[in-house]
């Protein structure tokens, strides 16, 4: 997770239009924020994104160009 929030925003903006990168960068992130903060928002968001996790990315990249971080980050 925080390696990705350092990246500058044009990578994490590239990290995230490239489809299979998308996901894994998405799945990384997504589960370790929940091992590191819990809660039960952050892992159904995190299973969410596990299975279906094509469709989260292109709003996550629009979440990124707008606030610099993924939604429910």
């Amino acid at each position: 997770m925080t390696w990705f929030n350092k990246q500058s925003r044009l990578v994490q903006v590239i990290l995230l239009l490239i489809p299979g990168v998308n996901w894994i960068t998405e799945i990384i992130v997504r589960w370790s924020t929940f091992f590191k903060k819990g809660g039960a928002l952050r892992l159904i968001i995190s299973l969410i994104v596990t299975f279906v996790g094509f469709f989260v990315g292109w709003i996550d990249v629009i979440c990124v160009l707008i606030t610099k971080h993924l939604l429910f980050q």
